[in-house]
């Protein structure tokens, strides 16, 4: 359990979590038997290929973090081209899911150096006396 804390801290865990959810969850409403699917294309080609790319995305957010800027414009792309292409974006859940995930990737940062460095230095500057 302790190790894979360790992996989630050096990458942009949640945001590639909730952007492959997304995908996998336009791909579920796909297969929805409700008269209110929407296929447009060649039998829905796009339907299928947007959410497929979006869950590909997250997956690769979590593996390959150093890509993240690029996985994750692409995610929000495809998650707001679900709108037209799938049933409403998987009926504005996975497209939520998809868009919250790929800003969450996309706003993520390394931690540069040890949280006790940093506190180690600001404890021994010395303030600056006033004129």
């Amino acid at each position: 359990m302790v190790a894979f804390r360790r992996w989630r801290a050096v990458r942009p865990f949640w945001g590639g979590l909730l952007l492959a959810l997304g995908g996998a969850e336009i791909l579920v409403t796909e297969k929805a038997s409700l008269k209110v699917v929407m296929h447009i294309g060649m039998q829905g080609l796009a339907g299928y290929l947007l959410p497929t790319l979006m869950l590909i995305l997250g997956l690769l957010i979590l593996f390959n973090p150093t890509q993240r800027l690029f996985y994750s414009i692409l995610g929000a792309l495809l998650s707001l081209g679900t709108w037209v292409t799938s049933n409403l974006g998987g009926f504005f859940i996975g497209l939520v899911l998809g868009v919250v995930g790929s800003c969450l990737a996309f706003g993520w940062l390394p931690d540069q150096e040890p949280r006790r460095a940093r506190s180690w230095r600001r404890r021994r500057q010395e303030p600056v006396p006033l004129p």
